[in-house]
């Protein structure tokens, strides 16, 4: 008679070790899917992205004289990553068809009506590229007024990654020290960039400088890129970024374009909440596949930070 409760004690002990291996299953499980959502997964979200742009400004035409919009720089600038149409360069100068609503009519298109455009970006060109290319741009005529947009800096930092050892346009991997004199050279270069655009428009001219973004946020945890480790790196993307900014400041014609503090919490995590920067009313990717270029979202919001910018002046044109 006692067969079956000794049957029963024997298979409590199974019992347990079964539930537990099933609550250590469930709790791997929620942990890989945690770690999924918040460390891998990159959603790009739909939509407009950025800041607002305000509709007045673009209701009257800011002045009818000649105006060239001059694109400088690398792939940002070209439009890799975007469809043809939808690079920030392209939404700048006309809304594409299926414009979002908040942008509808806000281009130059809009505003100069005798507007050319120019566009010399080159993907996977560095800033030693960007001298020579304003080296060979021949001048414009005196009466036309130049709107120079540009980025330039992004391919010296990342180019090779780390495949190759650093050298000056293609640093990444560099220490701090190494890196000293290429940055200390950049800061020359672009002073050179500026002297050429401004003699190539004897009419004058407008350049709007964008400074460099960082898919990490600013973490500067490469690895978690798939990229090799880089310390200084963070540091090294500062003191380029520095270099842009003083020569924005030191020039009345320059404006300096916020692309970096814009792309903040739209990089590889973007979607950790916990973090400073989190992005609660848009927590997207704004990233292409190849972590370096934006994707269309990213280049709606570049797009609409160099029109407030370009806003600032319209009244100088």
């Amino acid at each position: 008679m006692d067969e079956p409760s000794d049957q029963s004690e024997r298979r409590r002990p199974r019992l347990r070790r079964l539930a537990v291996l099933v609550a250590l299953a469930v709790v791997l499980v929620s942990v890989a899917a945690a770690y999924r959502y918040y460390w891998l997964a990159r959603p790009i979200g739909e939509g407009p992205a950025g800041p607002a742009v305000p509709h007045e400004p673009f209701a009257t035409v800011w002045t009818t004289r000649p105006v060239l919009l001059l694109a400088v720089g690398d792939s940002v600038t070209a439009g890799l990553g975007a469809r043809p149409g939808y690079g920030y360069v392209d939404r700048l100068v006309r809304n594409p068809p299926d414009e979002f609503p908040d942008m509808q009519g806000r281009s130059l298109s809009a505003v100069l009506p005798n507007l050319t455009v120019k566009n010399i970006a080159l993907s996977g060109s560095n800033s030693l590229q960007h001298v020579e290319m304003l080296e060979e741009l021949e001048p414009q005529d005196p009466e036309t007024l130049g709107l120079v947009v540009m980025t330039s800096g992004g391919n010296d930092l990342i180019h090779w990654y780390g495949q190759r050892p650093p050298r000056e346009g293609a640093m990444y991997g560099a220490t701090l020290a190494e890196a000293r004199p290429w940055i200390d050279n950049y800061a020359a270069r672009l002073e050179k960039m500026l002297d050429l655009i401004d003699a190539r428009f004897p009419g004058g001219c407008h350049v709007f400088l964008a400074d460099i973004y960082d898919p990490t946020d600013g973490v500067g945890d490469a690895r978690n890129a798939g990229l090799p480790p880089w310390p200084d790196g963070v540091e090294i993307h500062a003191a380029y970024n520095a270099a842009i900014w003083r020569a924005a400041e030191a020039r009345t014609n320059v404006h300096f374009v916020p692309m970096c503090r814009e792309f903040i919490g739209h990089g590889i995590h973007c979607r950790q909440f916990w973090r400073e920067f989190y992005r609660a009313e848009d927590p997207y990717y704004w990233f292409y596949v190849n972590l370096e270029d934006p994707n269309e979202r990213g280049y709606d919001a570049i797009r609409r930070v160099f029109l407030l910018e370009i806003l600032k002046i319209r009244d100088k044109l």
